[in-house]
């Protein structure tokens, strides 16, 4: 075999090993996906293994201070999707270099060119998952405190893109648009306006149950019902930076939420609710064993409010979903904004505890 040839295996299948080992310990350590780090270890266990037929030989051939490709690569990346971007590409094009050359009569015996056809494919599609898991990240990491409801049922004659500004000022982390009442013209002029506001506040913004809507006005990610559109259908229609929120009764249905790939899970109803008046209510306890069961953030909701909604945060939840709790109230601000404190004092005294273990 001439040693060109083994030379340019050789460099191809470090690109392969190097590439691949870094996705997996993205997928391990940094998104604790077990699944996709499994998967990517296992390619490149398989791959390598394939390669290293020819490793005393290729090995042999290695030069690397003759290598006119030493040092010549000039791009910078800043961020981890751009280098988990990088990585893939890059094995993504050694594993394309090998399945060509697998098609020589010297490698032909050795090599299938199809195998590494199948692992590029197969990349691809890790590598778009990685990058969405990645993309999302930072959304699901603001998953936590006040979850306000702008139901415009609830609001009556009050405006909702009011409402949702006073919320924020008195520290809703995350606001969710239900409005079952209007047409979808009417829905999508009130989620444009919420977004945008949503947007100088850097706080997030959720449609409820309306893909379309979701999509119109670009918002930071939707919540559909355990009995709506199944989440693999909304996954596959949304951009790969928006997130996902399933509402679960029980604790068979959080955990296939978490195993379809749910962003987050709403649990409830906590308490009675007058929103929801024939909602059954799940209790403290379910919250407590969800949380022990699943790692996916979770969103208690359900006839939450100022006196019980630091029982819901100690028993395990991240952030407490409202609606009148703060839309029937007066002053929708102040009440947010009390709260929003029984939150954080909850919040601290869970964490001083925790540090005296």
């Amino acid at each position: 075999m001439p040693r060109q040839t083994l030379r340019i295996l050789d460099a191809n299948c470090n690109r392969i090993g190097e590439g691949l080992r870094f996705l997996e310990d993205v997928a391990r350590f940094l998104l604790n996906d077990a699944a996709t780090s499994n998967q990517l270890k296992a390619m490149r266990h398989n791959l390598v293994k394939s390669l290293s037929t020819f490793g005393a030989a290729m090995l042999s051939e290695r030069d690397p201070k003759a290598d006119v490709g030493f040092g010549t690569q000039l791009s910078q990346h800043q961020d981890l999707p751009s280098l988990v971007t990088a990585n893939a590409k890059r094995v993504e094009e050694a594993l394309r270099v090998v399945e060509e050359l697998a098609k020589l009569p010297d490698l032909s015996a050795t090599l299938r060119s199809k195998d590494f056809e199948q692992a590029r494919f197969n990349l691809y599609a890790l590598e778009k998952e990685l990058l969405s898991r990645l993309m999302r990240q930072q959304k699901i990491k603001q998953l936590a405190g006040l979850y306000v409801i702008i139901d415009t049922q609830i609001l009556g004659l009050k405006d909702a893109i009011d409402a949702a500004g006073k919320a924020i000022r008195g520290g809703a982390k995350v606001i969710q648009l239900r409005d079952k009442q209007h047409g979808k013209g009417e829905v999508l002029s009130a989620a444009l306006k919420l977004r945008g506001l949503c947007c100088k506040s850097n706080t997030l913004f959720i449609v409820n149950d309306y893909l379309d809507i979701a999509l119109a006005s670009d918002a930071d990610g939707i919540h559909v019902g355990y009995d709506d559109l199944p989440l693999s259908v909304v996954r596959k229609e949304l951009p790969i930076d928006k997130i996902v929120g399933l509402s679960t009764h029980t604790l068979a249905q959080a955990q296939e939420a978490k195993t379809e790939g749910a962003d987050y899970i709403a649990v409830g109803s906590m308490f009675s609710s007058p929103t929801k008046v024939n909602a059954a209510v799940v209790g403290l306890e379910h919250l407590r064993q969800v949380k022990k069961t699943v790692s996916t953030p979770i969103v208690a909701i359900g006839g939450i409010n100022k006196e019980n909604i630091g029982e819901v945060i100690a028993a395990g939840a991240d952030a407490a979903a409202v609606i009148s709790a703060v839309l029937t109230q007066k002053d929708i601000e102040s009440a947010t904004r009390q709260l929003v404190k029984e939150i954080e004092k909850k919040t601290k005294r869970h964490k001083k505890s925790g540090s005296h273990r």
